[in-house]
């Protein structure tokens, strides 16, 4: 019980920061491309309770990657709609990774500024801003699958002819159905762990260049 307490001051604000920012960027970018759906919505907000879905967090809080409720868009307001679904599906993978790259950039500053001699306020927001930094790697990636609903399938859809596109995203009602089947069997595992370690180390390499740190 310990352990997930102190598990929990960790991952649930890292959770809720990353999917409050996921939303948020989607929601925005529709609404810079002349969709007023989302503001219609409520949805150009960076309150959790705006944008949490309960299944979706709940793989955040154990598996590191998940969903939150998507926001509504129209796209009939873009001048181009496959062009404007993908920027908007885009844009919640890449608020992701850039709160990622910021957190592991504050870490290094911190390990950097403290030789790994800190009090214990330090200590959490070091510990706090990794687990932001696992799960929104996470997030990131596991939205970029190119299966519906994720952010992934629009992305695709940018690339596919426009009747193989609306083909495919027929199916977006099976999504969900699909992804938990992918996550029970364990299927999608191996292939996001190899990922997000990518992602995780080009970054990391990154910081530890900036800061000189081995």
């Amino acid at each position: 019980m310990n352990n997930f307490i102190s598990e929990l001051i960790y991952s649930l604000p890292a959770v809720l920061i990353a999917i409050s920012l996921h939303e948020f960027a989607h929601g925005y970018a529709s609404y810079k491309l002349g969709d007023p759906t989302p503001k219609a919505m409520g949805r150009l907000s960076v309150n959790p309770l705006a944008h949490l879905d309960p299944i979706g967090t709940l793989c955040l809080l154990v598996f590191h990657f998940g969903w939150a409720k998507p926001v509504g868009v129209n796209p009939y307001y873009y001048k181009d709609r496959k062009k404007g679904m993908a920027m908007v599906a885009l844009a919640g993978p890449a608020m992701n990774f850039m709160i990622a790259f910021i957190s592991i950039l504050l870490m290094g500053l911190i390990a950097k500024a403290t030789g790994g001699y800190a009090g214990t306020v330090v200590v959490y927001i070091f510990n706090l801003l990794n687990y932001v930094f696992i799960i929104n790697v996470g997030l990131g990636t596991f939205n970029l699958l190119p299966v519906p609903p994720l952010d992934g399938s629009k992305i695709l859809g940018a690339i596919l002819p426009t009747d193989k596109y609306f083909r495919y995203m027929a199916y977006e009602r099976y999504g969900t159905i699909v992804l938990m089947g992918l996550l029970y069997l364990g299927i999608l595992n191996g292939p996001l762990r190899m990922i997000r370690s990518g992602i995780s180390n080009f970054m990391w390499n990154i910081v530890a260049f900036m800061f000189q740190l081995s």
